[in-house]
């Protein structure tokens, strides 16, 4: 834990903040609807489904199924007939960590993987930051799987057998609790986004070969945040986005070699970078991808402190077109001009204006899920003119204590014409699909 930080300051830099348009490559495996990774499965948190219900049932959705899990912030993910999640298993003055799979179709739980982990103290208090918070990825037959100590786990799905693993904290000098952003895969690389609290160590992002697990590159000696990481295609190149601590930058997901750096600091930062055309948006920061040559020009904010490069400190906007629509962390929901930051409109209608509100936002056709700290479902439009709510609905029971009440921050996924969340006590599984 950072010196001087609390419990409450880590709980909102690990929030898994959600987070969502970035054109990272499809996951191979499973299935077009499966939602085998952070954001889904184009990493861009866009559902595309069909025959989706318009308009939710009064009495609520139909629960598929029910499934007991532990604390953690990390999402499910769905892939192959199976849902992943992972979570924590706190008995005072011992924790586990577990890998929990099941059958998609009923819930029925297929394997468990548990390993020892070496929590602080305070994390079997009731209070936050307790489990896993990075997302699993599933990809090419492997699942792969980050813990809160940097246990990194690659297992083969058909067997559940662990086919390589590596202790991060170990092999590159991680500060504890700082595995909160999600993995990627970028070809034949999984990408990783940990830091390091050796000095002068260039282990802020590191690639592995997916198939050995055996280091390809590492980069930046910069200082890790929550951002989960995304790849782009920019003037016909992949670029690895990364939001660290001190800038925003660029890196070629094959060598980590730098495309280009803009320096702007950041405080609890969570929110994934999201692309679109040339915009790019990381947290509160837009900038302009240049047309000619590798580099960015920050658009907006005009002020270069840390307090103003965040929108949200758990939830991810949506970009689309020549707007923005977010989430503030105290709780409003608003509209702003792409180009200039200008705000459009806000409202208070989505959740509580309490701090530690999130919003975590879904395109879905023309319309958008919103899921919110509450528990709550919501179907919108969103346009420049305003806020139009559909439907709403009450999923699970928040339950991480913030802030003088409890909250629900991990991120649904979406596939099968279902929606899959968590909370620390229970998975639950609810059908979307229109009669």
């Amino acid at each position: 834990m950072t010196p001087g930080a609390s419990p409450n300051d880590l709980c909102l830099k690990m929030a898994l903040a959600a987070l969502f348009a970035a054109l990272a490559l499809p996951a191979r495996t499973g299935s077009c609807d499966d939602w085998p990774q952070w954001r889904g499965p184009r990493r861009d948190a866009a559902y595309r489904a069909t025959d989706i219900l318009e308009e939710f049932p009064p009495d609520g959705l139909k629960v598929c199924w029910r499934a007991v899990v532990g604390p953690g912030w990390s999402s499910p993910v769905v892939a192959g007939g199976r849902v992943y999640l992972t979570d924590a298993e706190l008995n005072s003055p011992a924790a586990r960590e577990r890998v929990l799979c099941f059958e998609d179709a009923t819930g029925k739980p297929l394997w468990t993987h548990s390993y020892k982990v070496a929590y602080p103290d305070w994390s079997f208090t009731q209070g936050p930051g307790r489990g896993p918070t990075a997302t699993p990825i599933v990809d090419a037959g492997r699942l792969y799987t980050v813990g809160l100590m940097g246990d990194l786990t690659c297992f083969d799905v058909a067997t559940s057998n662990v086919l390589w693993s590596k202790d991060l904290q170990k092999e590159y000098g991680i500060q504890e609790f700082s595995t909160n952003a999600s993995p990627l895969i970028e070809g034949d690389l999984l990408i990783l986004f940990i830091g390091s609290s050796i000095a002068k160590s260039e282990t802020c992002v590191v690639a592995l070969d997916k198939t050995t697990g055996q280091e390809a590159w590492k980069s930046l000696n910069e200082t890790v945040t929550a951002c989960s990481p995304i790849v782009i295609t920019h003037r016909e190149k992949r670029q690895l986005i990364v939001r660290t601590a001190e800038s925003v930058t660029s890196l070629d997901p094959a060598t980590g070699r730098l495309h280009w750096r803009e320096g702007f600091k950041a405080e609890n930062a969570v929110a994934t970078p999201v692309f679109n055309d040339n915009l790019l948006l990381a947290g509160g920061v837009m900038l302009k991808l240049e047309a000619d040559r590798d580099a960015a020009e920050v658009l907006w904010p005009a002020r270069r402190a840390a307090t103003a490069a965040t929108l949200s400190n758990t939830s991810t906007a949506l970009l689309r077109g020549d707007h923005v629509f977010s989430a503030r962390s105290s709780g409003e929901f608003v509209c702003l001009a792409a180009r200039t930051g200008e705000e459009l409109w806000v409202t208070e209608r989505v959740t509580d204006v309490k701090s530690g509100a999130s919003i975590h936002v879904t395109l879905i056709g023309e319309a958008v899920l919103l899921y919110t700290d509450r528990g709550e479902l919501i179907r919108a439009r969103l346009t420049e003119t305003g806020y139009q709510e559909q439907s709403r609905t009450r999923l699970l029971e928040p339950t991480t204590p913030f802030s003088g009440r409890n909250v629900a921050w991990p991120p649904p996924a979406y596939a099968n014409r279902r929606i899959y969340v968590r909370n620390d006590k229970e998975l639950i599984c609810a059908s979307l699909a229109a009669e």
